[in-house]
């Protein structure tokens, strides 16, 4: 383990910062290269060594990976769902590109893994909403989710015929008070904390009954690693693994909230959002996360409403 070197590409996201916090406490920090498009993130900064890097960037991804003998390299760099649909071929090509481009030089560099994401995006209108099977109807209605499934077929047939040990999740929406959410369509339920503190009123964009997968970010970023570090005959399934929390409505997240702030209201205007939520499921079925490499969650939405709220008051200077 402390041999790794490790690339993260897109590390300035919301999951990117941190994950890389994390992995710089597991491996050292020299020995986790953070990269992005943009300045460096807050959190990072001092933690360990960043640089300007283009997750498109094929030739300079390459020579930054033999300068640094990096080994494993995590893709993080996306356009993510509500954000795509304002400029879906741009969202394909970043998505898409930077993928392929990766999986490529892994081969070429013969890196030791490679982790990059999917999203329960994947799934359409036309998949099974309660329970989520890892395997079944897959019928995408944004560009992001087309790319994702796309890009869980190029993973598998990458592993299949050059052994590329490509790992990834199928991240449900994510929650965390360290970083702000990347335009995706499950930000609603980062954002009414915010608004919980600061205003004790919210407007959801999605309709009170709209139940989506979730997860606490703690949770996401311990079950990453968890698939990262599990050996490679464990990992069973080579295109991407559902992974789950809870599941839970603006509604439900409201109430929990008023335990804690009783004077908070909320209101509903559903957007063009509702519309990309209604394709998803309501909750899923992670068995084989589970039974392969032993994944277990540790938050739900009681456990998870107390810390966002305890540290965003802190980090909001309201406590």
């Amino acid at each position: 383990m402390k041999h790794e070197k490790i690339l993260i590409l897109g590390a300035c996201g919301q999951i990117g910062v941190e994950l890389t916090l994390a992995l710089r406490k597991l491996y050292g920090e020299s020995n986790v290269f953070a990269t992005d498009i943009r300045e460096e993130h807050e959190l990072l900064r001092g933690t360990g060594p960043y640089s300007v890097l283009d997750a498109m960037d094929g030739a300079a991804i390459t020579e930054f990976i033999k300068k640094e003998g990096v080994t494993q390299v995590y893709l993080l760099a996306a356009l993510l769902s509500a954000t795509g649909e304002k400029n879906p071929k741009k969202a394909w090509d970043i998505n898409m590109q930077s993928l392929l481009q990766l999986l490529d030089i892994s081969v070429q560099e013969k890196l030791n893994k490679i982790y990059w994401p999917s999203s329960i995006a994947i799934f359409g209108a036309t998949t099974p909403k309660q329970g989520t099977a890892q395997k079944t109807i897959v019928e995408p209605g944004t560009v992001y989710g087309i790319s994702k499934y796309a890009g869980e077929l190029w993973c598998q047939y990458y592993n299949a015929r050059w052994g590329v040990d490509v790992r990834s999740l199928r991240y449900p929406g994510l929650i965390s008070w360290k970083s702000a959410p990347g335009g995706g369509t499950t930000d609603y339920a980062v954002e009414i904390y915010y608004e919980a503190l600061k205003e004790q009123k919210y407007t959801s964009f999605l309709s009170e009954d709209t139940y989506l997968p979730m997860m606490y970010m703690d949770d996401a970023i311990r079950g990453t690693i968890e698939l990262m570090e599990a050996p490679a005959e464990q990992i069973k399934s080579r295109m991407s693994y559902n992974f789950a929390g809870m599941s839970f409505s603006p509604k439900e997240l409201t109430e929990a909230i008023k335990q804690h702030i009783p004077e908070f209201s909320i209101s509903y205007e559903p957007d063009y959002r509702q519309q990309i939520a209604n394709g998803w499921p309501q909750s899923i079925d992670d068995t084989a996360a589970r039974s392969d490499w032993g994944w277990k969650h540790e938050f739900d939405i009681e456990k998870m409403t107390d810390e966002m709220l305890k540290n965003l008051a802190v980090k909001l200077q309201l406590a």
